[in-house]
């Protein structure tokens, strides 16, 4: 298997001519740690970086190299009473070890597209199978969770599918994930109310006030 370098990396390269665009100096970078998928391509960098702004002053040296993600907001429809479900992901961070609550997402290289990563991380992380063009996006630009010291940058989607109350119920508590990512998740189908008080990231908590203001269900939104 041959290491991707990251200076091949497409989302190295992407911050790297941003960087540069908006008139960064950039003189030195130095790696400190390279996280690679099983494939060999980088997946996330700790570096630090020195580099002078156009007004002469320094940037925080500290950059988590992540690149953009994905975040879907999968919506369940009772075919009969038309009651809407959300199905969310239970695994552990590795902030602390804890497990939370998050809506399915995935990391987009430079090189993908938003949306049909989106779509197979719905597939992969839920098991319901979403075409690509079957997502609403919701946010038209990039927005920046952690502004101060990664660049990461999400895009927010959103799905619905009106189903029988049966086959919803067959999304809950089923074993998910991707093994050679060392994924071990299990779902959770709740309502949305539900779900904003399980999650405690902020994607996850933005997304629902995004989609309720999309579909303009605001009866829901102040129940959150």
């Amino acid at each position: 298997m041959k290491k991707e370098s990251l200076a091949d990396a497409p989302k190295y390269r992407f911050w790297k001519q941003q960087a540069e665009t908006n008139g960064l100096i950039i003189n030195k970078i130095d790696e400190f740690y390279i996280r690679r998928r099983h494939n060999g391509e980088v997946l996330f960098a700790m570096l630090e970086v020195d580099a002078n702004t156009p007004e002469g002053d320094k940037i925080p040296p500290a950059l988590f190299l992540k690149g953009h993600a994905a975040s879907v907001l999968v919506c369940l429809i009772d075919q009969e009473t038309k009651d809407k479900y959300v199905v969310l992901v239970r695994q552990r961070r590795i902030c602390d070890g804890s497990h939370t609550y998050e809506h399915p997402a995935g990391m987009v290289d430079a090189a993908d597209d938003p949306q049909e990563v989106a779509a197979r991380e719905v597939g992969e992380e839920i098991g319901l199978n979403v075409k690509p063009e079957e997502l609403t996006k919701l946010n038209n630009r990039l927005w920046f969770p952690s502004t101060g010291t990664s660049d990461e940058a999400m895009h927010y989607f959103f799905v619905e599918r009106e189903l029988p109350r049966q086959q919803i119920m067959d999304f809950h508590h089923k074993d998910m994930g991707v093994a050679s990512e060392f994924e071990r998740i299990t779902t959770a189908v709740t309502t949305l109310p539900e779900a904003h008080k399980l999650i405690t990231n902020i994607n996850g908590l933005l997304i629902h006030f995004l989609y309720l203001h999309a579909v303009g269900d605001y009866d829901t939104m102040k129940l959150l």
